[in-house]
């Protein structure tokens, strides 16, 4: 079995080594092009010329839960595409959304814009309740993030394309039900996948729809917002702010009015960083079933786009 490893703007080293350790009967090196035919790729951000030399590939196995990258190539309809189901993501997810939405609901922000300025301040306490939580996006990390959320008592809501039923969140899906949830929510949380359908779904037509004072937090895609609508949504003031982890360029580009608006905490897309051995482990295991002949966990429906 031969297996090509082919990252944008990863160091390769350690993959190929922690791969060679799981698959030790296996011909596993880092793609260039010419190569011989392989088996299998794992793939972040590959080139179109991988899929042009390598057609006969059983799969590309993505080392992030992401696949718009690679969607946007094309691909040979015999080639499978499967992405990582959590690999201890979900987790620094739930960590990230936590953050950010109680150092908003307990103005940390403010006290730290105070503490700067040598100012002792107190205010009054804000209550949960006034702060219904909403998850666009009900997959494996949308689902761990609202139900870390729901521990802290807020109200939750979550919304996804197909039903779902999560213990202490109120489920809503479907298109017809989307502006429901978003007139309900005071605090969004984009956890969408990228496809055609849900690029620029956060404009000022869904965004207007949430509950005066809105909070955005967005850690899947910068492509889902239309930022000059979230800052003329700052400027009225419908909008409270929002912490923001992804760009539609990245780095984000020195000058961007994000860098310095009073309301917008900009992090440079770390909200979930791929952990290198859980999902080595993981993709072996992949590999290991599809040699088998067995059904495998995070293959891509190319129709839905994730």
């Amino acid at each position: 079995m031969r297996i090509t490893f082919c990252c944008t703007d990863t160091k390769p080293e350690p993959w190929l080594q922690g791969l060679q350790a799981g698959l030790p009967k296996a011909d596993i090196s880092l793609w260039h092009s010419g190569d011989p035919p392989a088996d299998y790729a794992v793939v972040w951000a590959p080139p179109q010329a991988l899929f042009d030399q390598q057609p006969q590939l059983k799969a590309a196995l993505n080392i992030g839960a992401g696949v718009d990258a690679l969607l946007a190539l094309q691909v040979p309809a015999t080639t499978k595409l499967v992405r990582l189901d959590d690999a201890g993501m979900s987790v620094q997810m739930a960590e990230y959304v936590c953050h950010a939405l109680i150092r908003h609901t307990r103005e940390f922000d403010v006290f730290e814009s105070n503490a700067l300025a040598g100012t002792w301040t107190r205010r009054k306490p804000l209550a949960r309740s006034d702060f219904p939580v909403g998850i666009l996006g009900l997959g494996v990390l949308g689902a761990r993030v609202a139900q870390a959320v729901a521990q802290f008592e807020f109200p939750v809501l979550g919304w996804s394309r197909s039903p779902k039923n999560i213990p202490g969140v109120q489920c809503l899906s479907g298109a017809q039900e989307l502006d429901g949830f978003l007139a309900k929510t005071r605090v969004l949380v984009n956890l969408l996948p990228l496809t055609p359908e849900t690029e620029n779904i956060l404009n000022r037509r869904t965004l207007s729809q949430l509950q005066r004072g809105a909070y955005l937090i967005n850690v899947a895609r910068g492509r889902h917002l239309v930022e000059d609508d979230l800052l003329a949504l700052l400027e009225t003031g419908h909008m409270a702010g929002a912490m923001l982890d992804v760009f539609r360029t990245e780095p984000l580009p020195a000058g961007h009015p994000f860098w310095t608006h009073p309301r917008i905490t900009v992090t440079p897309h770390t909200s979930a960083r791929t952990l290198r051995s859980e999902s080595i482990a993981q993709i072996v295991g992949k590999i290991q079933a599809l040699e088998r002949g067995e059904p495998v966990a995070g293959v891509v429906d190319l129709a839905r786009g994730y």
